[in-house]
């Protein structure tokens, strides 16, 4: 590919897990977005909860004098409060969902152009119950958003009997779901995420093919899943050429090819395409995400 990836996409960097101290939205959240935001590389960036509010005001100048576009995911806002929006137990969802409206209301105050969360764990006897609360859930939360303006809804597909044991899942299944919720809710849309494919046991295509047409989102990853006595085995994110992992340049290369293919990367609307990457134990976060920077640049080169 001779043209630059920047007419095809917004290039980001998952912000709290790059930096995973700033998870719960406390740590050193000004310094490292102001390192991403003096890092021309990146015009877009993920963040999360920002838990003082003078902190939350000063990242927002820093970001809206950055020119960077911003998305918001919620996704930490549920896992660490062990929160589940399609819990069977209402009080519980209803919790969970309470979350998440504070979770717009602040994607909204930074200047987000999307908000992203996650489907929750589910008891395969259950499953179908837990399915149309989750399309309950996705269609309040899409009311909720249009009601204060124009931010994307966006759920990510995570694995479904590995790690997170998300209900959406396998792309059949996102399939289904993405329909039933585009019935009501045109602010809708799903996110694919390289490094949770393995993790469905789904090649690149079979995880993306089927949902093209409702892709607004993706991140570029990598997981080990060979084995769960390997280092970093599950939903872990470790950078690439991690041992034992499942992507590295040929992988992003097949994805990005795939993307292109199906018009998702394209020059009239330029979509968000992150990086979401991890240290592992106490690997320097700015060398992991050099790494990715290095991957990307190669994988797109191969095009």
């Amino acid at each position: 590919m001779n043209e630059s990836m920047y007419r095809y996409m917004k290039v980001g960097l998952v912000h709290f897990m790059a930096f995973p101290t700033t998870m719960r939205g406390n740590g050193p959240v000004l310094e490292t977005i102001r390192a991403l935001a003096t890092d021309d590389y990146f015009n877009a960036i993920e963040i999360t909860t920002i838990a003082d509010r003078e902190e939350r005001q000063q990242a927002k100048r820093i970001l809206e004098t950055s020119h960077m576009t911003i998305a918001y995911g919620a996704q930490p806002r549920l896992l660490t409060a062990g929160l589940n929006i399609n819990d069977l137990d209402e009080e519980r969802r209803k919790e969970a969902l309470t979350v998440l409206f504070d979770g717009v209301d602040e994607a909204y105050e930074m200047g987000a152009s999307g908000f992203a969360f996650l489907s929750g764990k589910y008891d395969e006897e259950n499953k179908e119950q837990a399915f149309g609360r989750l399309v309950e859930s996705t269609k309040e939360i899409c009311r909720y958003a249009k009601s204060k303006g124009d931010l994307k809804v966006v759920l990510e597909i995570f694995d479904y009997d590995v790690d997170k044991k998300s209900l959406i899942g396998p792309a059949s299944l996102a399939l289904r779901y993405v329909e039933e919720v585009r019935k009501e809710c045109d602010n809708f849309g799903l996110m694919v995420d390289l490094s949770h494919i393995p993790l469905l046991h789904e090649t690149i295509e079979e995880a993306i093919l089927p949902i093209k047409d409702y892709i607004v989102h993706a991140h570029i990853g990598n997981c080990v899943v060979k084995d769960p006595a390997l280092e970093g085995y599950g939903d872990q994110h470790p950078r690439f050429g991690f041992p034992n992992s499942e992507n590295d340049v040929d992988e992003v290369a097949d994805y990005l090819t795939i993307l292109l293919d199906i018009g998702f990367l394209n020059k009239e609307h330029p979509p968000i395409v992150s990086f979401e990457i991890k240290p592992y134990g106490d690997e320097d976060p700015y060398v992991v995400i050099a790494n990715a920077k290095r991957t990307l640049n190669e994988a797109w080169a191969r095009l």
